[in-house]
């Protein structure tokens, strides 16, 4: 059995390739292994009983949760699964996983209920607790709904959706701003089983109809119209374009969101008029572990649309898990994520992390900068949120601003900050640390991927008084074992090494598959890297693209920017003459799938890549030629053609001399 290693500091890169500060710490847990480079995790313990997770696991420390995390995962997972979720039916074993096939089981056997679990056992207990602080766009108009009136408005409209036909399996695309009924509309669908889509309400009727008619929805859940950042967005005529191309569409359920009635087709239902009569009660359909919980699309406009599948009690319990210790969620904390439901983070941090944990979960339906560049701090003092989670991106923004658009409200309710979604640079940290939160929050900056579930790495938890490094995510979560992998598919261990990044254990929140196409999951996460996850998020963008066989990203060094992506691209066929067209619908691509941050700052077009002769891509020769230090290159015996690298030398060094050229005549 091989070595691991286990990170002690993570550096933020693009998601492709980062550093490690690492070091071997222990042996993994014990696998059978199925061929070389293929590790299958069995349940070797029977699931524990009811009540060890708070009675032993609660009381160890992060390290020792950490440890007992990656050395004994059917115990630690196990105990977490049965006393922080409501079964209905218990599991039989924790996990059965091939990472090398791409099988990924957790808790079979057992069923439970993802919608009761996040509504009824919190109802039971503390009825009238606020569950959701809908921020409405216009500030000073929040809504509040407690976890009875939830759970009364998400039975109403699922026993709506079943009064339609919508059963077990059906997918449903819910094309919704972010509201209380959003939020309903997913857990009504997790209630009768139904499988959810949720499309961000700004995506054109083109892209709406590419997820619909992958997803094969049965029905659409949308508005009338949406408002953000004091403009009205008609959201109804974008749905309407949609289905005209969707046929396995039967009804389109509509909210009226505004005063403005709705053009009402023979699709078209009155969603507020059919929920009134509906019963206030319905059953919570009983779930196997395994069954599809919700698809997300993550691809852009260019390429096949990817719905990347997440399943009920996995993805649950490293949601809850997560949002309670990375946040250090407490009762009566109010936590506030600012980002829409229709991206994997207001899955997993605005509706089932917290409400799975019985949180009190903001909704905020507006800008940063609505109406005034104050509006996320004027929000943070009127409801009192404790801790805050958004974007770099919109951190960058606000910063440009006077420093009294924050000092001038107060913010002493926070407790901790979060950075989500992009790298965040130093200059938008200490903004962050020093002005919002006036040094006395830590601020945990998160990785994780749509793939993930869940956050992967961040600083918290830790032992208390534990260093926070800034613009880094520094520490895996429990569960998580991420690895630096060489270009001979060798673990890498060592101060400050640079590799590609996978992670070498199951956990229960990772994707099962992409809908419909487990091939090109198993192909785009564990292919590349045997018996790993494989974390590669630009060359997955990139690979999207009809005219790209395959591409290679690597980190080269940036004055401003510390590092920044470049790309080797390989175009089908004899397409140099539209390579300009592409490499633009590829830049276009990454910003969609990912962000703009993400795009590569080279594009270099390639007939072909160096590879070994087992076909992995040495990107270490690629990242001396991109850096012009190939005096250098090392070992180069082990390529399947040397003479690819001459190739790519000569290109690399035509590239540079356009670029020079372009600058001249700028």
């Amino acid at each position: 059995m091989a070595a691991y290693c286990c990170s002690s500091t993570f550096s933020r890169g693009t998601g492709l390739f980062g550093s490690l500060l690492i070091h071997c710490r222990t042996r993994g847990p014990a696998r059978a292994t199925t061929g070389p480079g293929q590790h299958r995790w069995l349940s070797s313990v029977s699931p524990p009983q009811p009540g060890t997770w708070s009675s032993q696991l609660a009381r160890l420390s992060p390290t020792d949760l950490y440890r007992l995390s990656v050395t004994d995962p059917d115990h630690f997972w196990g105990s977490a699964a049965v006393d922080r979720l409501r079964w209905l039916k218990p599991f039989h074993r924790v996990r059965d996983c091939d990472l090398s096939s791409g099988r990924i089981s957790w808790f079979p056997g057992g069923k439970l209920n993802v919608s009761a679990n996040c509504l009824d056992v919190h109802v039971e207990k503390y009825p009238d607790r606020v569950a959701l602080i809908w921020e409405r766009d216009e500030p000073g108009t929040e809504v509040k709904v407690t976890y009875r009136e939830l759970l009364e408005m998400t039975c109403r409209l699922a026993n709506t959706l079943k009064s339609h036909g919508i059963q077990k399996g059906d997918r449903v695309a819910i094309y919704m701003p972010v509201s209380p009924q959003s939020v309903a509309a997913m857990l009504a669908c997790a209630r009768i089983g139904a499988v959810h889509t949720v499309v961000f309400a700004g995506f054109s009727s083109e892209a709406l109809a590419g997820r619909i008619r992958d997803a094969q929805c049965k029905a659409v859940l949308t508005c009338n119209e949406g408002v953000r950042g004091g403009r009205v967005i008609d959201l109804k005529s974008t749905v309407d374009a949609a289905v005209k191309s969707c046929p396995t569409v039967r009804h389109v359920f509509v909210s009226q969101k505004t005063e403005k009635p709705a053009v009402m087709g023979q699709l078209d239902v009155p969603l507020e008029e059919v929920m009134s009569s509906q019963s206030s009660v319905c059953p919570a359909e009983p779930l196997d572990s395994e069954d599809l919980l919700f698809l997300l699309y993550t691809s852009g406009s260019t390429g096949k649309p990817k719905g990347v599948v997440h399943t009920q009690a996995g993805y649950l319990l490293y949601t809850s898990l997560t949002h309670q210790y990375v946040f250090d969620h407490r009762d009566g904390d109010v936590f506030g994520c600012v980002a829409d439901v229709g991206w994997i983070t207001g899955h997993s941090y605005v509706v089932y992390g917290p409400l799975c944990n019985g949180a009190t979960t903001v909704l905020f339906e507006s800008t940063p900068v609505y109406p005034n560049p104050g509006r996320y701090w004027e929000m943070v003092q009127r409801l009192g949120i404790t801790q805050f989670y958004g974007a770099p991106t919109a951190l960058r923004l606000l910063l440009k601003y006077d420093e009294s658009w924050v000092k001038k409200y107060d913010r002493s309710s926070l407790r901790m900050l979060g950075s989500v979604g992009e790298p965040i640079n130093h200059e938008a940290w200490h903004w962050f640390h020093t002005v919002v939160g006036e040094g006395q929050c830590p601020v945990v900056d998160t990785w994780w991927q749509t793939e993930t579930g869940g956050i992967c790495i961040a600083p918290r938890p830790a032992e208390e008084g534990a260093p926070i490094l800034p613009a880094m995510a520094m520490r895996p979560f429990f569960g998580i074992q991420p690895v630096l992998m060489g270009e001979k598919g060798e673990v890498l261990c060592g101060n400050s090494v640079s590799g590609a990044l996978c992670i070498s254990q199951p956990w229960p929140g990772m994707a099962r598959s992409i809908y419909g196409d487990h091939q090109r999951f198993i192909e785009a996460y564990f292919k590349p890297y045997p018996g790993y996850y494989f974390t590669a998020e630009i060359e997955d963008a990139l690979d999207e693209h009809p005219s790209v066989p395959e591409t290679a990203v690597v980190g080269i060094p940036h004055d401003i920017k510390g590092e920044v992506p470049f790309a080797f691209v390989v175009l089908k066929g004899d397409l140099d003459d539209n390579s300009h067209a592409i490499l633009q619908q590829l830049r276009g691509l990454v910003a969609t799938k990912i962000a703009k941050y993400a795009v590569p700052e080279h594009f270099l077009v390639v007939k072909r890549l160096p590879k070994t002769r087992s076909g992995k891509i040495m990107r270490r020769i690629l990242r001396k030629i991109a850096m012009e230090t190939t005096a250098d290159l090392g070992d180069v015996s082990t390529l399947d053609d040397p003479s690819v690298v001459k190739e790519i030398i000569e290109a690399h060094k035509q590239y540079r001399m356009q670029r020079k050229q372009e600058e001249k005549e700028k």
